[in-house]
Parts: structure tokens; sequence; C-alpha cells
């Protein structure tokens, strides 16, 4: 499995690529046993040096259609709820994992994960000291235990800026931050500093360096200390986000936006108008989009694919909507054509949901067995909402698709 490294990179510091050049030896004068004893062989001259080629690097997923292709996962939000920390703590009492054990809450996922170069999550909320006081809806501060689960499940890196960002003060912002340090996720959209709100999330592969940049429409009415505290949405500063990364060496910029309106099954004109301004600029390669709580649309405009929301990949089960139970995980696999530009030849996603006693994460994908998840009728009323809201813009017109791991992965 290649290592995938994580690094940051300063807005207004540009990348320089040092190269260099071997040439070949000339070959050593040999006599040529055909040849008179008085007139010596002429050497034979060296041929020229080859430019190095760069090693064929396919990445995970599907069949790479170029000599360098590389995958993003992205899933829905990280929206911990008493109840889940609840289910938390009686699955570290059977794991022995601590006081709270999120991990079987999401392990589901790790399949998925692993066959994508790249995994991002959105942590929706702050969190606690590990020992509490934790607190839900309306005011999260929720068990860090949830960012150790996401790492060993298989994600890099995590957004933060959301409405929920400062639910916890500045403090608990920090506290947020610290703790995806600590667990080694890279994070990008909310910041400790002036000097980091300036800094590009940078994640590389084997094929291509990856910057993801991730603003929010608002913070509930709550006002940071700084301006600079968390990513707002902007078209003009994330356009220069974007120019900024592409001169500090990233070969893909990825663009998040945490917006919308709540259970909604269509974006708002806010969404839409954002996210086709950013498509038009030419400086983003895949946008997506967390915080309604539900699955919306897929479209691809201006050859750009926008997920316009993934819905919830952990929450409480809500008796009210059943939207806020379902989610979406989508794969962009990115292939760099001969003239080196990157752009995305496969998209595939695979709806979810979520059940409880016990709580987990549940794939509806196609190669699931009737029934995994909750009752059949149950299951299909969930595929078919969830279908028929992706593909209402026409995305499986253009080629996105149901992700089947099983017709991936080969057979023992």
């Amino acid at each position: 499995m290649a290592r995938i490294l994580t690094r940051v990179t300063s807005l207004g510091v540009a990348v320089a690529l040092l190269s260099s050049a071997c040439s070949a030896q000339p070959a050593e004068d040999t006599p040529d046993p055909t040849a008179s004893p008085t007139v010596a062989a002429a050497p034979t001259p060296a041929p020229p040096a080859a430019l190095p080629q760069p090693e064929p690097t396919p990445g995970k997923g599907p069949e790479c259609p170029t000599k360098r292709c590389f995958s993003v996962t992205v899933s829905g939000d990280l929206l911990v709820h008493p109840q889940l920390w609840d289910q938390a703590a009686d699955d570290a009492a059977e794991t022995g994992k601590g006081s709270l054990d999120f991990e079987p809450l999401l392990a589901a996922q790790r399949p998925y994960l692993e066959n994508s170069d790249l995994g991002l999550c959105h942590l929706e909320t702050p969190v606690a000291p590990p020992e509490g006081p934790f607190s839900g809806y309306p005011q999260f501060n929720v068990p860090p235990q949830i960012v150790t689960a996401a790492k060993e499940v298989g994600y890099q890196a995590c957004t933060t800026a959301s409405n929920h960002s400062i639910d916890a003060s500045i403090e608990g912002l920090l506290r947020t931050l610290d703790t995806l340090d600590a667990a080694g996720l890279g994070h990008t959209g909310s910041y400790a500093t002036e000097a980091d709100a300036q800094r590009i999330l940078m994640l590389e592969t084997p094929a291509a360096r990856v910057a993801v940049i991730e603003a929010t429409y608002g913070l509930n009415g709550l006002v940071p200390d700084q301006p600079w505290r968390v990513d707002m949405l902007d078209i003009p500063t994330m356009v220069a986000k974007a120019e900024a990364a592409r001169a500090q060496g990233a070969d893909v910029v990825i663009a998040a936006l945490h917006a919308g309106d709540e259970y909604a099954s269509m974006p708002n004109d806010q969404q839409v108008q954002t996210a086709h301004a950013l498509a038009d600029s030419g400086t983003i390669d895949f946008i997506y989009g967390h915080h309604t709580h539900s699955v919306l649309p897929i479209e691809k405009y201006a050859d750009t694919w926008i997920v316009y929301g993934l819905g919830n990949g952990v929450t409480e089960l809500s008796p009210t909507y059943d939207v806020n139970n379902e989610g979406l995980t989508v794969r962009a696999q990115f292939a760099q054509d001969d003239a080196g530009a990157w752009s995305v030849r496969d998209l595939a996603w695979v709806p979810s949901m979520i059940v409880r006693d016990p709580y987990r994460w549940c794939s509806l994908a196609p190669d699931q067995p009737a029934g995994s998840c909750a009752a059949a009728d149950v299951e299909d009323a969930a595929r078919e909402r969830t279908r028929s809201v992706v593909e209402a813009f026409g995305a499986a017109g253009e080629g996105a698709h149901q992700w089947d791991l099983a017709a991936e992965t080969p057979a023992p």
C-alpha cells in the first residue's frame, strides 16, 4: 500500500522544482576482431541520453486508462449525537479500547477507503476533552475519539469549516485542530493562527499533489474572534486560494462547500452559483458539498463534476426526515493525459444509511445482500430515493455510476 504524505504549504511561497539530467559516458574503444591488423576500429558513438520517465502510477480503484491515476473518496458529515457516544461506550466495553470506541460505527467504510488513494472526511462539530463534558444539538462539543476512529478506518484528512465550527468557542476550535494533529489527520477550513489560515492543505499521492480548500456559508450567528478563523464562502477568495495552490505545485485542486437548505433534495441558489463560478474559473477540478443532512444531485458542469451534497456519514436517526438517515460516499478517479492535464475519468457513488441496535454506518451498494442494513423494503426505498436525487441533473448520462466494490476486487 502506498504511503500517503500530508503536508501544508504556504500561500505566496512558490515551489521550486529542481531537476538534474545524467548523460551517458562515452563507450570505451574496443578492438574489432574482424578489422585489419594495421587499421584500428572506429569507436562506437554513445547513444543520446534518454530522459528519465516517471514510473507508471495507476493508483487504487478501477483500471487506469493512462500511466498515472489516483482516486479520492469523500463522504458525508461526521455528526455525533449523544446516542452515538452511548453506542461508543458500549463498543468500548466490548473492544477494550478506552472509554469510547467509534471505530465499529465507521468500520464498514474501511473497504471503500482502502480502495482509494485519499479519503476526506468532514468533521461537522468541535470536539471536547476525552472525558467530556460533551454536548449535542444545538451547540455541539463531542467526544474526540471520533477523530481517532476516522483515522483508523482510513481517512487522511478532514474539512472543518461548518456552521458549528465555533459552537464550543475558540477554545473548542483549537482543541479540535490539536486533536486532528495528534491523530495524524490533515485539515483545512478553520485555523489556529493567521499564518495557518494562509496555508493550503496539500495531500501527496505517488501520482499527484492534491490541494483541498473549503468554506462554510455561516456560523449560526456566532462571531469568531478573528475574521481568518474560519473560511467563509467567498468566490474570489476561493479562486485566489486555488490559484495559489497551482503556483505551489498542486496538480489537482478540490473544493468543498458547506452550504444548502437542511433536508432539501435540491441545491439552493447559493450552492449552484458558487459551484458554477468555481467551475467557470478553471482553477477547480472537483467540487463537493456538506451541510444539508440529505443527499443532493450530482452534476457535470463545464467539464467539472459537482457533488452538491453527501448527506450524513454518521448521525442519530431522525423519526421525521428519512433523508437525514442516509448518505453518499463518492470516489473520483483522476487520470493524467499525454499533455499532462488531469481530469476526473470515473465517478462512482455508493448510497448508505445509519442503522441502530447497534448504531452502524451501512452500505447500500449493489454488491450488498438484501437485508444487510434493514428490512428489504426499507433498503429499496432508501436506494431509490438516493438514486433519483443523485441522477436528477443527468449524472448517469454523463457516466456517474454506482460503486460496485465487488466488481473491482479480484477473486482470491
